[in-house]
């Protein structure tokens, strides 16, 4: 019976995919429209860059008391801060021995040098003279000397590995080369760090709009009957066609996409597995509820997505009734979790008191959301893992700021008489905390993708 639903699947795919309208393909293809030439990536990324700089690091520098922030990396073992900061063209990768200096002046301006063999693009005045002083640690201790900080912050951090990229060797050497006045001025730069990574400055935010709205065209092409042969096309293809799309769209991906499938059948949930693609290579069968957690990178900011698309069976023409209600109680714990979002509150706080209220309503809900950004797992405010319900120590323990986007991760469990078990509705869409609440980049999963595709559907019959 299985064998002859797949075949007519097959059959019902091609035959529509050969009726498939041109509008639906420019649908698809609008949003990509909006991703620049390379060179114009570096420009506007470098912009960014500069305006970050200009108006994040007065107020920061100044609320977290710090008067020097040292940054140093090493080629090949850059310090995941000091990659935010290098121009467009260095890749994000350090040239030999790279310091950067960040001052705060006594009018609450701020001063950035580079102390490094190499210019660092136009943002760090060159602060380092090789003919006169041959030694860099010398020269980077005479700076310090010079500027006379009272606080000296450097990238140690217990909590985020963002903020704990200065390694042993140059810890040591910076060390050495500070006379003992300044060494007993060292910090940790943690708030400092983590406060850079996490704030978002308007064009930024602009710019993970589009973002977001290419990541969830990407999706809604590759949960069509374009890219998925029911009878045909695995779980494993669906991932390696994510791929290849971005490297087609000169794109990045920040992780590998995993594309997994919930059914009417005998097998159990495994959270871990949905995770890490630990189902395996399965081939997509009418009646299966596919899930895809898959992220896009450009210019240096991430996108993490978590959708799913439902394959009709012969003579459906929707989802059945129960993972639509299914669907519609995660939308709905979304809405509860991010309804507690108030700025500073931490993580486990909000945690708490959303997992409190959701099984109030007689929901089954698990939540692990994270901050978003400059790295897909980002530094800031951690709210909940999917093993930790109990709330995370450190970063969980971390206050909301506004102006900072945030992965809103989450699932909830719901028992289907229909196929004897739970099934999960997993759900990840980025979202932006600021003054007015939380609200999504491009909206969010509200229907399920259908595959054929309703209005293909439409069109054939």
């Amino acid at each position: 019976m299985k064998k002859l639903a797949c075949l007519f699947g097959a059959l019902l795919l091609t035959t529509c995919s050969a009726f498939a309208t041109p509008a639906r393909t420019a649908v698809l293809d609008t949003p990509y429209n909006t991703l620049l030439p390379l060179r114009e990536r570096a420009a506007l990324y470098d912009d960014i860059l500069s305006k970050r700089v200009k108006q994040l690091l007065p107020d920061l520098m100044q609320r977290t008391n710090i008067d020097m922030w040292i940054l140093i990396s090493r080629e090949y073992n850059e310090d995941p801060v000091i990659k935010t900061m290098l121009p467009a063209t260095w890749l994000e990768t350090a040239r030999r021995t790279t310091m950067l200096v960040i001052t705060r002046e006594s009018d609450n301006s701020i001063g950035t040098y580079a102390i490094a063999p190499y210019k660092v693009g136009d943002l760090f005045e060159r602060a380092w003279d090789k003919k006169a002083q041959p030694d860099q640690w010398q020269a980077l201790s005479e700076f310090v000397a010079k500027h006379d900080p009272k606080q000296i912050a450097i990238n140690q951090s217990a909590i985020w590995a963002h903020a704990d990229g200065i390694t042993v060797t140059e810890h040591r050497k910076l060390m050495d080369s500070l006379s003992e006045k300044y060494q007993k001025r060292v910090v940790s730069s943690e708030p400092l760090a983590v406060g850079w990574l996490e704030t978002r400055i308007p064009e930024e935010v602009e710019l993970m709009k589009s973002m977001v709205a290419v990541a969830h065209a990407i999706i809604a092409e590759g949960f069509s009957e374009k890219v998925v042969t029911p009878g045909v096309t695995t779980t494993d293809d669906l991932v390696w066609w994510f791929r290849e799309k971005v490297a087609s769209l000169k794109l990045d991906t920040w992780f590998h996409p995993s594309v997994s499938i919930q059914r009417s059948d005998e097998k159990a949930f495994d959270h871990e597995s949905s995770f890490t693609a630990g189902y395996g290579k399965q081939t997509v069968i009418p009646g299966d509820l596919l899930h895809v957690d898959f992220g896009i990178t450009y210019m240096g900011l991430n996108t993490d997505t978590q959708q799913h698309a439902y394959v009709l069976r012969p003579g459906e023409r929707k989802p059945p009734a129960y993972l639509t209600e299914a669907l519609n109680k995660a939308n709905r714990l979304q809405d509860i979790f991010t309804g507690n979002f108030v700025a500073g509150r931490t993580g486990n706080e909000v945690l708490a008191m959303s997992l409190s209220e959701a099984r109030a309503e007689g929901l089954q809900p698990t939540i692990y959301t994270h901050p978003l950004g400059l790295h897909g797992h980002a530094a800031g405010t951690t709210l909940g893992m999917w093993d930790k319900q109990g709330g995370v120590p450190g970063d969980g323990d971390y206050p909301l700021h506004v102006n900072s986007a945030y992965s809103i991760e989450l699932n909830n469990a719901v028992e289907l008489e229909a196929w004897g078990k739970s099934v999960r509705i997993m759900l990840e869409e980025d979202a932006f905390f600021d003054a007015s609440g939380v609200w999504y980049f491009n909206e969010r999963q509200r229907a399920l993708h259908v595959i054929p595709s309703q209005s293909t559907f439409s069109h054939r019959f």
